[in-house]
């Protein structure tokens, strides 16, 4: 938890506001980009400013174990007239001015409620970790959706020149008498159905940019690209429970409910403190003039009076008020054990699913692989077979067709394995911006 506190400065809305319309000079790699979110992102600024008032409110819990001091002053004027001889008609001012300070020197209840002050800095310690991690997924997910929009396009239109390369051939054929005119309807059919799909393609790209570009806060990014083919390490370690282990430990949800637990039992303890004695340090100082003198007193007086001394008070019965309360937080608390213990089990259960996700995305991905060799050497094959003449133009386009298709899904299985990778270090809480760093290796600089 504390490796990541030196990710959550905040930047300046100045900064921010300076990436958004400064020159065009783009950050195009994953951390770059992230960065860039963190300065824009309106999600993350939020959290951080959550983050910090949590902060300021933990400060507030030791004002009950300090001392407190005030001042105080008055003045007040009277008027006394006596009508017993001798008449009298007098009025007098009185000036009061005091200083009394108070030290809690045994107040159980504060101090509990300064050791909940504690755990509140955890818990937004934590709570924060949890929007920067989010905000990794978000920004990865954004960074692999444009590279995914990017080559479903590039292949789409490979296959729309492709087709149209076939398209060509059957009309020629056609022309010379050596097919028919299915082959010209069937290949302009494909064409058709192809060039919907780049229209399609097109559309998804634009929105995906726009996603990407909204996140971070700067127009028109560009991502690098993967450096294909990208050989993806495994999970290490390669035993799940070790990411399980790893999760009871460093997981966000898991350590806020832990911090709920604690908290919840100092509630106990506050509860418990309305049985219990109080003891402060008290002292004070009172000034008091009475520059006309009073109504017994004809002459001017200045009074200074000082006290120190011990205040002590002992709850006899409050109508049963306190046993209650302590009721209250004793279930309060069971109920935050049964929340931590779904919590952990829920985090258990993410990891193992993130875990095995990514192990079955990379034998997708060595089966993809082979399937797209397959695939090429089925285009050739029919290719060939069509010029000589034992292969018929459908034979051919649906080849193409499924070798692109091919391509498209192993291309995307590639970033669902690299994305699936960062999603398993945030399901067991050890996902870090260094990751990003280490994915960067893998695209082209």
């Amino acid at each position: 938890m504390k490796l990541l506190r030196r990710y959550f400065r905040l930047v300046p809305l100045s900064a921010a506001l300076g990436l958004v319309f400064a020159a065009p000079v783009r950050a195009e790699n994953l951390l770059e980009l992230y960065e860039s979110a963190r300065a824009y992102d309106a999600t993350w600024q939020s959290a951080k400013a959550q983050y910090d008032a949590n902060l300021f409110r933990a400060e507030q819990a030791k004002a009950g174990i300090l001392p407190s001091a005030n001042l105080g002053a008055g003045v007040t004027r009277s008027n006394f007239e006596s009508i017993r001889p001798p008449a009298a008609d007098r009025n007098f001012t009185s000036q009061t001015a005091t200083v009394s300070a108070s030290q809690p020197l045994y107040r159980p209840a504060n101090f509990a409620t300064w050791e909940q002050g504690k755990r509140q800095v955890d818990l937004a310690q934590a709570q924060l970790t949890a929007a920067s991690q989010d905000l990794i997924i978000r920004v990865s997910q954004a960074y692999f959706d444009v590279l995914a929009a990017q080559d479903t396009l590039a292949f789409v239109q490979a296959q729309k020149t492709a087709v149209g390369e076939q398209l060509a051939s059957a009309k020629r054929n056609f022309e010379v008498g050596t097919s028919t005119i299915t082959d010209t309807r069937e290949a302009q059919a494909r064409h058709d159905l192809v060039v919907a799909q780049e229209i399609a393609a097109e559309n998804d790209l634009r929105v995906k940019k726009l996603a990407l570009d909204a996140l971070v806060g700067k127009p028109d990014v560009k991502p690098n690209p993967l450096i294909v083919p990208v050989n993806v390490p495994g999970p290490q370690p390669a035993d799940v429970n070790v990411w399980v282990q790893q999760g009871e430990e460093n997981s966000p949800s898991v350590q806020q409910a832990k911090t709920a637990v604690e908290i919840a039992q100092l509630e106990t303890e506050k509860a418990k403190a309305g049985h219990k004695p109080t003891l402060d340090l008290t002292a004070s100082y009172n000034l008091t003039r009475n520059p006309n003198g009073s109504p017994t007193i004809p002459v001017p007086t200045r009074n200074n009076t000082g006290s120190i001394g011990v205040s002590f008070n002992l709850p006899l019965f409050a109508g049963f008020a306190t046993q209650n309360r302590i009721r209250e937080t004793l279930s309060l608390e069971e109920k935050a054990q049964a929340d931590l213990e779904g919590t952990r089990r829920a985090v258990a259960q993410a990891t193992r699913t993130a875990f095995f996700g990514v192990v079955s995305g990379q034998g997708q991905v060595k089966a993809l692989e082979a399937a797209e060799a397959s695939s090429q050497s089925a285009l050739d094959a029919n290719r060939l077979g069509y010029q000589v003449g034992v292969r018929i133009n459908i034979d051919v386009l649906n080849s193409q067709s499924q070798l692109f298709q091919t391509k498209r899904d192993l291309a995307q299985a590639r970033y669902n394995v690299l994305l699936g990778q960062l999603k398993l270090r945030q399901a067991n809480g050890t996902l870090v911006p260094e990751d990003l760093a280490r994915l960067n290796a893998l695209v082209t600089k």
